[in-house]
């Protein structure tokens, strides 16, 4: 027997390839396959299965494309109404794989169809268990995410019953293998650790104590913050189905000159680069936003951008299959092509300032400290005077800035505060400067400026 996890730090999510005897199966698979199919044939085994856990909200999964490539089965749990070919499997149905079995344990509370799967070893073991977003380290999914006609307390009291009835009963040396580690929107504070045991769950994990149903539902469902928008079109995505990854490739390949991209801004288009922000700073389009593939790129893309709306990308150059796969992952497929930077001279700018120079501006009269840190982050450290507004609810706040003040933008590091400079100055807001380094840097060079909150 043989398990890898494949890892994507950009959306903490976790696949994972599972082998014996020369067939495989996939687990949650992410919509770019390549990798899958490469360990599949590097080790000489056929790829006989594609398990989802539930339909995504985060991501766009790779099942339809990896089916296309194989011929493998797609598998969901009871409930799930695909539109396309699939086994929906009953709660504790066995599939073979090999020499192992897979049990399927229907497992709703994060959605009405998520599931786990129960990894039996050659010996016919209880040997690992991959729960999707059913439960995490340290967490578990949130109940809040297309609920249907149900409320976040009807489907966390599902989840309560799952846990105790499916999850719990399970023995302590049961290695879990999650769909997601921390920085996920898929649940309230997850751990680092990307794989743990149920043992482990029982000692640090909230939601494993023995809670009743009403405070299990109340831990569960207090403090979840709003989730990005594009949450709420890729589980109808996964539902329905896409096109193939490949068809979106070659449509990106188009090579836009400026004629074509200075059209498309203005029939609507969104101009996206995707360089860091030291380099976007430096000169980029007139009109475009900044959103440096160096950080949270796909979160922050589907956050922060419309979705369905044409995109131009502006990109290091290499970089280009790279930035439309990685939108492809969350269902922005609407990509009209790359384009090359203006000359020079039509470029426009927007100033990264040091700590000396914030030190002088924000003692002007007519300027503005913007913190675009989340509400957690501003609750530890602040900077004094500033106005805070999380970068996620930046688009809907700006009719509380005021585009004559001189605004600057500062996030921990200097990745979210030029994401948002560039949203700004597209909306008008031409007197905008980030602070390069964030408040990081201003702690380490001037911490003064820094407050601490008790």
């Amino acid at each position: 027997m043989f398990i890898k996890q494949f890892y994507t730090n950009c959306l903490a999510q976790a696949a994972y390839y599972v082998e014996s005897n020369g067939e495989a199966l996939i687990i949650d698979p992410l919509r770019d396959t390549q990798p899958y199919l490469s360990l599949a044939r590097e080790r000489g085994a056929q790829i006989r299965y594609i398990l989802e856990t539930h339909f995504h909200a985060d991501f766009v999964s790779g099942h339809l494309d990896l089916a296309r490539q194989t011929g493998a089965i797609i598998v969901y749990g009871g409930g799930a109404r695909p539109s396309y070919p699939a086994l929906v499997a009953n709660d504790e149905e066995v599939l073979s794989l090999g020499k192992i079995q897979i049990r399927v344990l229907h497992t709703p509370g994060h959605t009405l169809e998520s599931c786990c799967y129960l990894l039996l070893d050659e010996q016919g073991k209880e040997s690992s268990l991959f729960t999707g977003d059913t439960l995490f380290a340290g967490d578990v999914g949130r109940p809040d995410l297309l609920s249907g006609n149900l409320d976040k307390e009807a489907l966390a009291s599902m989840l309560f019953d799952s846990l105790n009835n499916k999850i719990k009963p399970l023995k302590d040396d049961l290695i879990i293998y999650p769909g997601h580690g921390a920085g996920s929107a898929c649940g309230k504070h997850i751990a680092r650790e990307t794989v743990t045991t149920l043992g482990e769950q029982r000692q640090t994990n909230y939601a494993l104590k023995e809670l009743n149903r009403q405070k299990f539902i109340q831990q569960v469902t207090e403090g979840l913050t709003s989730p990005p928008a594009y949450f709420f079109k890729d589980a109808g995505i996964n539902a329905k189905g896409y096109e193939p990854l490949q068809e979106v490739l070659l449509k990106a390949e188009t090579r836009l000159v400026q004629a074509d991209w200075k059209n498309a801004l203005q029939e609507g288009a969104i101009l996206l680069d995707t360089r860091p922000a030291e380099q976007f700073a430096k000169g980029h389009a007139p009109g475009a936003v900044n959103i440096g593939l160096n950080g949270d790129f796909a979160v922050w893309a589907g956050t922060l951008l419309p979705f369905g709306k044409p995109l131009v990308l502006f990109t290091d150059k290499g970089t280009e299959k790279e930035s439309v796969v990685r939108l492809a992952r969350i269902g922005y497929d609407t990509i009209l092509g790359c384009a090359d930077l203006p000359e020079d001279k039509e470029r426009s700018c927007i100033k990264q300032i040091d700590t000396e120079t914030y030190r002088k501006l924000r003692q002007e009269e007519n300027s503005l400290i913007l913190d675009v840190r989340r509400p957690s982050e501003t609750a530890l450290k602040s900077l004094g005077g500033a106005l805070q507004i999380p970068l996620a609810e930046l688009p809907n706040r700006f009719a509380e800035l005021d585009a004559n003040r001189k605004i600057i933008v500062c996030c921990a590091g200097g990745y979210r505060s030029m994401i948002a400079a560039s949203l700004l100055k597209t909306f008008g807001f031409n007197r905008v400067c980030s602070v390069a380094g964030g408040i990081d840097r201003l702690e380490r060079e001037a911490p003064e400026l820094v407050l601490e909150q008790n």
